[in-house]
C-alpha cells in the first residue's frame, strides 16, 4: 500500500496526480508566499532602489545625454550606493550603470547622464 502523502502547509492528505505537493492551490500558494516573503526580503529591497534609481535616470535624461545637478538627482530620491555595474574608459572616467542608463559625475554637484548602448 503505497504511503499517505500530506500537504506541508496543513497536513491534509494529497489526493490526485502522485507528483503533486499540495492538497489545493490556496495551499500552493501559501507556501511560495511564505518562502519568497523571508528569503528574498533584502533581495526584494534592492531591485526596487535599482529601479527607481533607473526611472529616475531615464526620467532626467529623455535624450540620452544631459548633465544635471546632483542635488536633483537627491531630491528625486536617488540612492548612490546602488547601481549594475561600472565602466572605466582609457582615460580613467568611471561610470555607473544602472541597468543601460549611467552617470559620471563630473564634479562634486554635476553629473553626466547618459543611455549606456555598449
Amino acid at each position: 500500500m503505497p504511503e499517505k502523502r500530506l500537504c506541508p502547509v496543513c497536513n491534509d492528505p494529497i489526493i490526485g496526480r502522485i507528483d503533486k505537493k499540495f492538497c489545493s492551490d490556496q495551499c500552493r500558494n501559501t507556501y511560495n508566499n511564505r518562502r519568497y516573503s523571508s528569503e528574498n526580503t533584502l533581495v526584494q529591497k534592492i531591485n526596487r532602489t535599482l529601479k527607481k534609481n533607473f526611472s529616475i535616470l531615464q526620467e532626467l535624461n529623455p535624450s540620452g545625454k544631459t548633465k544635471v545637478k546632483r542635488s536633483k538627482l537627491l531630491q528625486e530620491g536617488f540612492d548612490f550606493n546602488y547601481f549594475t555595474s561600472t565602466y572605466t574608459t582609457q582615460k580613467g572616467a568611471t561610470y555607473h550603470l544602472c541597468y543601460n542608463q549611467g552617470y559620471l559625475p563630473l564634479s562634486d554637484e554635476l553629473y553626466l547622464l547618459i543611455c549606456w548602448e555598449g
